[in-house]
């Protein structure tokens, strides 16, 4: 992942924040439907703690600062957290099947993978000397 943001321009570009916009798609149509839906408090809540993953690599990113958006990754992987805790809660009430929370589990780990690297690359001190972010990353 840390070779595909070189020459990044704009966040969507991102890999890492590609998959936290698929991560916010999906959660938003499993949400949608079934007992889950019927849940308005605990679908707020995970709607707003994975759609937080995804906008904290946005504003971060526009910070055009590197500590800055290190920082609001390290945000962002905080939401990857609080999603999977409102899966294992979700899971508990038996709005999903072991097989839908798994698959959500290990996407936001993924995600959550992806972020600490990004962090560590940003924060490496032979990268580091390039304070600003976009086209230098």
């Amino acid at each position: 992942m840390v070779g595909q943001t070189k020459g990044v321009k704009s966040f969507e570009e991102l890999h890492i924040f590609c998959e936290a916009r698929g991560l916010v798609s999906d959660l938003w149509k499993l949400s949608r439907s079934g007992a889950l839906a019927r849940d308005l408090v605990l679908v707020n809540q995970i709607r707003r703690a994975a759609l937080s993953v995804m906008s904290n690599i946005a504003e971060g990113f526009e910070r055009r600062s590197r500590p800055d958006f290190a920082r609001f990754l390290v945000i962002a992987k905080g939401s990857c957290g609080e999603v999977r805790a409102q899966l294992l809660v979700a899971l508990d009430q038996q709005y999903l099947t072991e097989d839908q929370h798994a698959t959500f589990c290990a996407r936001t780990k993924q995600i959550s993978a992806g972020l600490a690297n990004l962090v560590r690359y940003l924060r490496d001190s032979k990268h580091a000397k390039k304070r600003s972010v976009g086209t230098t990353l």
